[in-house]
């Protein structure tokens, strides 16, 4: 699918001039040519075969065997390649952060195999594979790959608050994440405008905090997601963002929020969670609970950006507890208590939790596990910081997708380097830098518009979060990020185009695919 006119727009530096010129997104950690020959397969009756007894895998194969029958028509072809074996060493590995998704594909002429040590590498080896299939004569280069991520933590945050995203654009959203091999999804399931997750214990949240019944996530609906997510190598970590975020908390928990007419959110008379309320905890206690349980992975994303303090400054309550309690005027400490008091309850339920930079710089008491998670401008100070305490760290300052600028903005998300804070860290505070989360807020899409606003413009920093460091080159990268797009629109996504002019072999009609 990469087309000619596409290869002539490559022009590599000197650290990419012996790279093959090869479609791939991201690129692989080492790629060599075995020869100028090429493998031939027909996608009709191509097979993936495996000894795995994995169940999970299975339903993958299928996944690619569609992939690969995405055509117009195929003419009689001298097939070289009948098979792909793939070869796994754990095929019970859980899906974790540090789970390996490491792999290795060799492919000659006549014979094809994949040997990763998980089902979830296997997927990553599996997704190379169907870049690599010229759809326009079904050939695939000899080579052999040995690929990994650069970055265990590669995420995407996705804001359900703000505008409702239904369960099947997110299952779109998710399955295209995997296409770029994005291995976690925040999911930033409330905030102040709407609280469409159905809680348990406190059904009424979404009952009075969502937009309407129709706007919710019934627990099928966060189970399935879940699974769907399983399924496409995907971790899916909650943030209930605490103790700022939280107006649509208010309906369903008097006296939860700080009462502060004039001095609200976004026009309402109440602020923050009132830390001064002993009724708050167990409330957190119960509700915290609940996500533990119902959401697997390691990770609860705990917020705690944001805090509107003019809002506790002005409640006399507030500050007469305050003064009581040797705080006066100082609101900084007021937040310390509260996030004290929530870090409490949720290292009582044994979840290691992902919080905004604010909790880390206003002297919280977290634990080594917590990871800090940076999103404003100065992230260097931060990481440089926070990795000196000790503390890991992730990035989404530079990657806030949700903000569009005219032309090829995905150039500059592709330029931005997580571990380049500052030249004289040493290799154990570079080695603290997880990776980092691409965000889109949800100020100004829903289901009518992320799809294309997000792919590819996505795939800029997931390659950077992939491949090798020193591939930098946005020339090498723009006929890549293209036919990842026309993927993209073949399978059936509306990815928007990244160059000015051109088009795709396939194009994309609302119709074809609805």
């Amino acid at each position: 699918m990469l087309l000619p006119a596409l290869l002539s727009l490559l022009t590599l530096t000197v650290h990419s001039v012996d790279l093959p010129h090869l479609p791939l997104v991201p690129y692989p950690q080492h790629v060599s040519l075995l020869s100028s020959s090429s493998a031939l397969i027909d996608p009709l009756t191509f097979t993936f075969s495996t000894t795995s007894s994995s169940v999970l895998l299975k339903e993958v194969f299928d996944r690619y065997h569609k992939y690969l029958k995405l055509h117009d028509f195929v003419q009689k072809l001298n097939v070289t390649l009948p098979n792909l074996e793939v070869v796994i060493k754990d095929p019970d590995e859980e899906l974790l952060l540090m789970t390996s998704e490491n792999y290795t594909l060799t492919i000659q002429t006549n014979s094809a195999i994949l040997q990763a040590d998980t089902v979830f590498g296997a997927m990553r080896g599996l997704e190379t594979f169907s870049q690599l299939v010229n759809t326009n004569n079904y050939s695939l280069p000899t080579l052999h790959i040995e690929d990994y991520p650069r970055y265990k933590f590669r995420g995407f945050m996705l804001d359900t608050s703000r505008h409702y995203l239904s369960v099947g654009v997110l299952k779109q959203l998710i399955r295209a994440a995997s296409w770029s091999k994005l291995n976690v999804f925040h999911w930033h399931i409330v905030d102040d405008p709407s609280f469409p997750y159905c809680s348990v214990v406190y059904p009424d949240l979404c009952r009075k905090g969502a937009f309407s019944p129709h706007h919710v996530y019934s627990q099928s609906d966060v189970l399935e997601i879940i699974l769907f997510s399983y399924k496409h190598g995907v971790i899916v970590l909650p943030e209930l963002d605490t103790p700022g975020h939280t107006l649509s908390w208010g309906a369903a928990l008097p006296g939860f929020l700080t009462h502060c007419p004039g001095h609200g959110n976004i026009g309402a008379p109440y602020g923050p969670v009132d830390p001064t309320n002993e009724a708050v905890y167990p409330v957190l206690k119960e509700l915290f609970t609940e996500i533990t349980n119902v959401f697997p992975g390691e990770f609860v994303h705990l917020g705690g950006d944001e805090v509107h303090y003019p809002c506790w400054k002005s409640n006399p309550n507030i500050t007469a507890w305050m003064a009581a309690h040797n705080m006066t005027g100082n609101y900084d400490q007021l937040e310390n208590y509260y996030e004290t008091r929530l870090l409490n309850i949720v290292n009582s339920l044994n979840k290691n939790y992902i919080v905004w930079e604010e909790v880390f710089y206003h002297h919280v008491d977290i634990t080594p596990q917590t990871i800090v998670h940076a999103w404003k401008p100065n992230w260097k100070t931060i990481f440089q910081d926070a990795t000196a305490a000790g503390f890991r760290c992730i990035l989404s300052a530079g990657w806030y997708i949700s903000r569009i600028a005219y032309g090829e903005d995905w150039q500059n998300f592709y330029l931005v380097e997580p571990r380049s804070f500052n030249d004289t860290a040493t290799p154990e505070q570079k080695a603290l830098v997880l990776g980092g989360t691409v965000c889109m807020w949800g100020e100004h899409v829903d289901n009518s518009n992320i799809l294309s606003r997000f792919w590819p413009r996505a795939s800029a920093p997931a390659e950077r979060l992939w491949a090798p460091e020193y591939l930098t080159d946005v020339k090498f990268m723009e006929p890549r990020i293209e036919a990842h797009r026309c993927r993209m629109v073949r399978r059936g996504y509306p990815a928007e185009p990244t160059l000015s002019r051109g088009h795709c072999h396939v194009e994309y009609t609302w119709a074809t695919h609805h």
